[in-house]
């Protein structure tokens, strides 16, 4: 079992860059492959961006290829999302997601993960 929580959420301006931030309490979260996904209003939850459990190999949707930034640091049980050169069209909650699937690939799917957070909000204006 493995607890999430999300910060760094915010309101920016289009073109700002901020950092999320999750942090893994109970099983370390070296086990897990890890992952954002974000949910707009009225649309599907999505994934952002993963990072497998073995050999911290990285995934990105089109949307954040480029901008954004997937990182673990496994001593401090942390996940973080840089995000540069926000648009509007980033606006949305935005999850962090363990899968207790060990193994090289990422999951990019969320029926590929067993843990979530609570979400953190991210708005962008124009």
């Amino acid at each position: 079992q493995v607890q999430l929580v999300e910060s760094g959420g915010g309101l920016v301006q289009a073109g700002a860059s901020l950092r999320l931030s999750c942090a893994a309490s109970g099983r370390t979260s070296s086990s897990y492959a890890l992952g954002w996904f974000r949910q707009a209003p009225g649309k599907e939850r999505e994934f952002v961006a993963g990072i497998s459990a073995i050999g911290g190999i990285t995934a990105y949707a089109d949307s954040a290829k480029g901008r954004f930034t997937i990182s673990r640091d496994n001593t401090k049980n942390t996940l973080g999302l840089q995000m540069n050169s926000l648009k509007p069209e980033d606006t949305a909650v935005y999850y962090c997601a363990a899968s207790r699937r060990y193994n090289f690939f990422v999951m990019k799917y969320r029926a590929e993960y067993d843990y979530w957070g609570q979400g953190t909000q991210v708005t962008v204006s124009s």
